[in-house]
């Protein structure tokens, strides 16, 4: 088949960092597809999560805006049903949109059903559920608005409905699709016992910043990615067989990292590379440069315009991100230099239960923004200037020079990138109870979100 304009598959993983994928050369991790995908086509080495959390990256990722400009600034908030999603642009422009795997827009009722109209932003077919990360008993909302259970691991079931989606539908229309897996999220040891058993726990080496080595969780993280690894072959497969990898942009990349005792700090929502960084790696043949690696930084509000720019289609003007498509088709427009990264509302760090498990955080507030460039990284919280890292010196990020006289010229040049960032979307850097209030979150006993939906936001369209 070949059509006017492309079709699109973004894969999705959840919590993969961008140093836990073999061809990134920094981990003992087996993915080997996923690396020869990334050799045949272009890879970012510096793809950022703005705000390494589900629910933020995915409402940024959808809309193409910042956390402090949809609301969505923790997880579980219910992203608006008034925003313009990257589904419904490429619909608009006469293509078939499908969403298959974890959502994480539709508000705190994890379990409950996504049902089919504006809620769904955009995608036409569906197979997704709002929250889900029980792997062998995966429950998810189907085209029609019915609870139904995947069949035996979610991951590999998903994949085999998205290639029958492709293998189904009528291609008179190109695809938009978007595959999103819940792994490697914990419970990492939650996966097909063959993929553990490539994998020694007790040979797991840990990164060099890592002072206490999770290996049970990496052992079971590990086995995971590579599980996604030989699903994610599945569908390039299935392009080939259908004849249209050359007529097709695929995306593989994932929502944020996970940090695995790396500066003795565990989860997401960090400043730091394992938190931040995430593998991105997109292919579109006789567009794209295949063996290219790109220094410079993209965010994932640059992903929606940069789809729709590979597309040919028009960016809404409510997009806050940056096109890179003239950028990766070889064009003579440089991207911008540096990108932001936020934490507007960290949970549990700026709190007791956060003081008593990182006790040298103490009395600390953990509102903070950062910039981060090919090169370095700088991050600042309410409060001051707090990280300075030259990464290309110091790829593990273990030396922070935000007091050293040495570089106090780059770190008042990237002061300077980070107020442009700021004033550009408006953001006063206020303490996080004020983001509470403006976007009317409630939070319970356990500091979990209130799910306030009905009262909050317009749900019917």
């Amino acid at each position: 088949m070949s059509t006017s304009k492309p079709n699109i598959l973004f894969v999705l993983a959840d919590q993969l960092r961008g140093c836990s994928v073999g061809y990134a050369g920094q981990e003992a991790v087996k993915t080997p597809n996923i690396d020869a995908f990334a050799a045949s086509g272009t890879v970012y080495a510096n793809a950022v999560s703005m705000l390494p959390v589900c629910t933020p990256y995915r409402g940024s990722l959808i809309t193409g805006r910042t956390p402090t400009t949809t609301g969505l600034v923790i997880n579980d908030i219910p992203l608006k049903t008034t925003e313009t999603s990257v589904a419904h642009c490429f619909r608009e422009a006469g293509y078939d949109t499908a969403y298959i795997g974890k959502w994480h827009l539709d508000g705190a009722n994890r379990p409950a059903p996504v049902p089919p109209g504006p809620r769904r932003q955009g995608f036409d077919y569906w197979m997704g559920a709002n929250f889900e990360h029980n792997y062998d008993r995966s429950y998810y909302t189907d085209n029609d608005g019915e609870m139904r259970m995947w069949e035996g691991w979610d991951a590999e079931a998903q994949t085999s409905h998205a290639i029958d989606y492709l293998n189904g539908r009528d291609a008179a229309n190109p695809f938009c699709l978007f595959l999103s897996w819940g792994p490697p999220h914990h419970p990492y040891r939650l996966v097909p016992q063959e993929y553990l058993d490539m994998y020694d726990p007790d040979a797991i080496e840990g990164r060099p910043n890592c002072p206490d080595v999770p290996r049970q969780d990496l052992w079971g993280y590990y086995a995971q990615t590579t599980f996604l690894d030989d699903q994610f072959q599945r569908l390039l497969d299935a392009l080939d067989a259908l004849g249209v990898a050359d007529d097709t942009v695929v995306v593989f990349t994932s929502d944020h990292g996970d940090m695995h005792g790396s500066h003795g700090v565990y989860k997401k929502q960090w400043p730091w590379h394992e938190a931040i960084n995430v593998p991105f790696a997109v292919r579109y043949p006789g567009r794209v440069e295949a063996g290219r690696t790109i220094a410079a930084p993209i965010n994932v509000i640059d992903i929606m315009p940069t789809l729709l720019g590979l597309a040919g289609l028009a960016v809404p003007e409510t997009v806050e991100g940056v096109d890179h498509a003239p950028w990766l088709t070889g064009g003579p427009v440089e991207p911008p230099e540096s990108v932001l990264i936020m934490n507007p509302c960290p949970f549990s760090i700026g709190d007791k239960r956060g003081h008593d498990q990182y006790p040298d955080f103490k009395g600390m507030r953990f509102e903070y923004r950062g910039v981060v460039t090919a090169r370095h990284t700088y991050v600042r919280t309410i409060d001051g200037p707090w990280l300075l890292f030259d990464t290309a010196a110091d790829p593990y990020q273990m030396t922070n020079l935000i007091d050293d006289p040495a570089a106090a010229e780059t770190r008042d040049r990237l002061e300077r990138m980070l107020a442009e960032h700021m004033a550009r979307i408006g953001d006063e850097f206020l303490p996080r109870d004020d983001y509470y209030a403006r976007f009317g979150i409630e939070l319970d006993h356990r500091g979990k979100v209130v799910d306030l939906v009905e009262n909050m936001y317009d749900r019917t369209g």
